[in-house]
């Protein structure tokens, strides 16, 4: 019985990761930039954060998800601003194509970002809390084992994704010139900017 909490939980994680958003922006330059480890821990932040808000919502912490969404819009802005700043720091940014940059530092920066970024979206608990009900879960009423498999499932799908994501982008990374690495840095830095205005103005 526990397993089929599990598994659900592993589809929601993944198909609530995939669609490309600023992390998955930052995921993959960070692959083509920094390398495979670097990638992989930015989309371990984005995972980390899924995983605490499925918790939220799985255990029914209502007193923390309403004090979240009630602080949504400055929770929100401070989003924006930050991928302001990745995006402005990407646009000015060069890199070697065929070197990794250090691990320790970046990737630890890297995994605090995503999950910094991937928390300022508290309305996220309420997608959370919808999907549970409409897969008809009744997670509170089965008690907090089930609760525990449907988290960790969450967690594991939406790794899954990340590990996909950084595993095919490093694998096409010694195909790109220092000339195409650039403008990498230059797209990315545009998007990022653009998600981070979005926000700023309650668009996203």
């Amino acid at each position: 019985m526990e397993i089929s909490f599990f598994i659900k939980g592993l589809i929601f994680g993944f198909s609530i990761a995939a669609p490309v958003g600023p992390i998955g922006i930052l995921c993959i330059r960070r692959s083509l930039t920094s390398g495979w480890r670097a990638g992989l821990l930015t989309g371990m932040g984005a995972a980390t954060a899924d995983g605490i808000y499925g918790c939220i919502a799985a255990f029914g912490l209502s007193g923390i998800s309403g004090f979240l969404i009630n602080q949504q819009s400055w929770v929100q802005r401070f989003g924006g601003l930050f991928l302001l700043f990745l995006g402005l720091k990407s646009l000015f940014q060069k890199n070697e194509p065929h070197q990794d940059a250090p691990a320790g530092t970046n990737g630890a920066m890297g995994y605090l970002s995503a999950l910094l970024l991937t928390l300022t979206n508290p309305m996220t608990i309420l997608s959370f809390a919808a999907v549970f009900a409409g897969m008809g879960l009744g997670v509170m009423g089965s008690g907090p084992v089930c609760a525990t498999w449907l988290v960790a499932g969450v967690f594991s799908g939406s790794m899954a994704w990340w590990i996909i994501l950084s595993s095919t982008t490093h694998f096409f990374k010694r195909q790109i010139s220092p000339r195409a690495m650039d403008w990498v840095n230059r797209v990315s830095g545009f998007i990022l900017t653009g998600f981070g205005i979005l926000a700023l103005t309650g668009r996203i």
